[in-house]
C-alpha cells in the first residue's frame, strides 16, 4: 500500500504476520493432560509436567509433530530431517516453569509459500518456518465487587500443542493480510489439524509492520501489534499502523521498535513495551529432549496421505466438472462441504449434474441451514439424498416447482425424495389427454390473452402457461404445457 503524507513522500507498508495455531491432539504437548480445555474449570487440566514442578520431565507429543509436517507440507515447507527443541526464557505469570519450550534455529518446517488471490491479483507469500512450541497459561483480568481490578491464572492452556507460522514479509497490504491468514485458517482446518478459531484464541496473530520510502532498499522500524482476536481486527489494525507510522516520521519523531496492543474499542493501536530481540530470550537447546530425526519413511507417509488441497480441489470442480469459479470457490471453502458435494455428485459425474447439485446446495441447503442457524454436519438431509432428488426431476418425475416443496420436506425429516412423492402423490402429470383437457379450460377462460397472443405479444403465453400450472397445483411439465398451447392457439 502506498501513502500519502502532507510533504508528499510516498511511503509503503511492509508487513509480516506470526500466526500461532493450537492443535488439536488428544493430550498436551510434553504430557498426557488433555488437550481440550474449553470447557474445563480453572487449573483442572494441569498435572507436574506442564505446572513445570521441579523433576519432572517433559515426553514429545507425536501426533503433535506429525500435525506439523502435515501443515508444513500443505505450505510448500522444506521439511529438514534434523531439527531440536530449545527453551524460551521471559519472565511473566502466565508462563510458569519462567520459560516456554519453543524452537530457535533448527525449525520443523522451513522456506515454504501460500499463494493467495485478493483484489483481482494473484500473489505468493513466503513462508520463513513453521516452528513447534508449547502455549502458555492465560490470564483473566476482573474486577471485584468493591471496583478493585485483579488478576487470575488459569494454566490450563499451559503445554497445549502449539504451532509458530512466520510469514516473510512479504505482504503489503492489509487485504493481503487478511486473505493470507484466511487461506492459513481453511488450510488448518482442511487438513483436520485444528479448529482456526481467533474469537477462542485457537490461532493468534501478530503482525510486524513498518514502512519506508517507496523504493527504499532499507526497511524502516519494525513495529508489532499484539491482541487481535479476528481477521477483521488483524485488518483493521494494520490499515492504523500505516497510517500512523509515517504521520509520525513527517511529526520528526524517531520510531522505536516496540510492541503494541490493538485496542477494539477506540480501534488504535497503543504502547505496550520494546519489542524484545532474540538475544533477550537467551535461548538454549532444551536438555531435556533429544535432537528431533524425521526419517524418509516419516516424512513420505505423512504427505502419502495428505487430502487433497483447496486449491487443487477448486481445480477440478472448473476443469473437470465444468463449475463456475464461484461455485468452486465456495463449494471449496470447507473440506466438509466439499465432500458433502461431491458425496451427493454420485459415481457418474456429469457437468449437468454437478451445477445442478451445486445449485441446490449454495441456492437451497444454505439458505435452509443460514434460517435454522444450523451446521452442515447436522443436517437430516443426506448427500445421496439430494442426489435423488435431482433424479427424479431429470427423469420427469417431479417437476422442478415440486421439488422445491420436496426439498423442504427432505430438509425438515431426513425422509428420501421418493417416499415423500409418493405418500403426497407429488408425482408429475404425465397424461397428455388430461393436460390437453387443462390447456382447453385455460384458452376459453382468458379470451383475452389469446388474442393478445395471436397479436404477436408472446409475453401472453406465460400467462396461459402459468392458469395451467396453477390448474395442475405445479404438476405439469411446464415443456410438455407449452408445446400443446403452442400447438392450440396457433390452429
Amino acid at each position: 500500500m502506498t501513502l500519502a503524507t502532507p510533504s508528499k513522500i510516498e511511503y509503503e507498508a511492509v508487513i509480516g504476520l506470526e500466526t500461532h495455531i493450537q492443535l488439536q491432539t488428544n493430550s498436551k504437548m510434553f504430557c498426557g493432560c488433555r488437550a481440550e480445555i474449553a470447557n474445563s474449570a480453572p487449573n483442572t487440566q494441569v498435572c507436574p509436567v506442564c505446572l513445570g514442578m521441579p523433576g519432572v520431565l517433559p515426553v514429545i507429543n507425536q501426533k503433535a509433530i506429525e500435525y506439523i509436517v502435515k501443515l508444513g507440507l500443505a505450505l510448500h515447507c522444506e521439511i529438514p530431517e534434523y531439527s531440536k527443541f530449545d527453551r524460551k526464557n521471559y519472565f511473566y505469570p502466565d508462563l510458569v516453569k519462567g520459560y516456554q519450550i519453543s524452537q530457535f534455529d533448527l525449525p520443523i518446517c522451513i522456506n515454504g509459500w501460500l499463494e493467495i488471490e485478493v483484489d483481482g491479483y494473484t500473489k505468493r507469500i513466503g513462508i520463513t518456518r513453521i516452528h513447534q512450541e508449547e502455549d502458555t497459561g492465560k490470564l483473566v483480568h476482573m474486577t471485584g465487587p468493591d471496583g478493585e481490578e485483579y488478576t487470575l491464572v488459569d494454566y490450563n492452556r499451559s503445554g497445549v500443542p502449539l504451532v509458530e507460522c512466520v510469514s516473510e514479509p512479504d505482504i503489503s497490504t492489509p487485504n493481503e493480510a487478511a486473505a493470507y491468514l484466511t487461506k492459513l485458517r481453511q488450510i488448518v482446518r482442511w487438513l483436520g489439524i485444528g479448529t482456526g478459531n481467533m474469537n477462542e484464541g485457537a490461532m493468534r496473530c501478530d503482525a510486524n509492520v513498518s514502512v519506508m520510502p517507496k523504493g527504499s532498499k532499507e526497511y524502516g522500524t519494525k513495529i508489532e501489534v499484539k491482541n487481535m482476536n479476528s481477521i477483521q481486527s488483524v485488518h483493521d489494525a494494520i490499515a492504523y499502523e500505516i497510517i500512523r507510522q509515517p504521520q509520525e516520521l513527517e511529526a520528526g519523531h524517531v520510531l522505536k521498535q516496540q510492541t503494541r496492543g490493538w485496542d477494539e474499542a477506540k480501534q488504535i493501536t497503543v504502547f505496550q513495551r520494546l519489542k524484545e530481540g532474540s538475544s533477550d530470550y537467551r535461548y538454549f537447546p532444551e536438555p531435556d529432549l533429544p535432537p528431533l530425526q524425521l526419517s524418509a519413511e516419516f516424512r513420505e507417509s505423512i504427505k502419502a496421505n495428505l487430502p487433497e488441497l483447496p486449491d487443487e480441489r477448486r481445480e477440478r470442480f472448473m476443469t473437470v466438472l465444468g463449475l463456475p469459479a464461484y461455485d468452486a470457490e465456495v463449494l471449496t471453502g470447507s473440506r466438509q462441504t466439499a465432500e458433502w458435494f461431491e458425496a451427493a455428485l454420485g459415481a457418474n459425474p456429469t457437468p449437468a449434474r454437478a451445477k445442478a447439485v451445486s445449485n441446490w446446495i449454495l441456492n437451497d441447503l444454505f439458505a435452509r441451514l443460514k434460517e435454522s442457524g444450523g451446521e452442515l454436519s447436522e443436517v437430516k438431509i443426506q448427500p445421496a439424498q439430494l442426489g435423488g432428488l435431482i433424479e427424479l426431476v431429470e427423469k420427469g418425475t417431479i417437476t422442478p416447482k415440486t421439488a422445491k416443496d420436496v426439498f423442504e420436506e427432505m430438509f425438515a425429516t431426513g425422509q428420501d425424495a421418493a417416499t415423500i412423492v409418493k405418500n403426497k402423490g407429488l408425482g408429475a402429470i404425465s397424461d397428455e389427454g388430461a393436460i390437453a383437457a387443462i390447456v382447453d379450460e385455460v384458452i376459453a377462460a382468458n379470451p383475452k390473452a389469446v388474442t393478445d397472443f395471436k397479436a404477436g405479444k408472446e409475453a401472453s403465453l406465460n400467462f396461459l402457461i402459468g392458469g395451467v400450472m396453477k390448474a395442475t397445483k405445479g404438476k405439469a411439465t411446464k415443456d410438455l404445457v407449452t408445446r400443446l398451447l403452442r400447438d392450440k392457439l396457433q390452429a
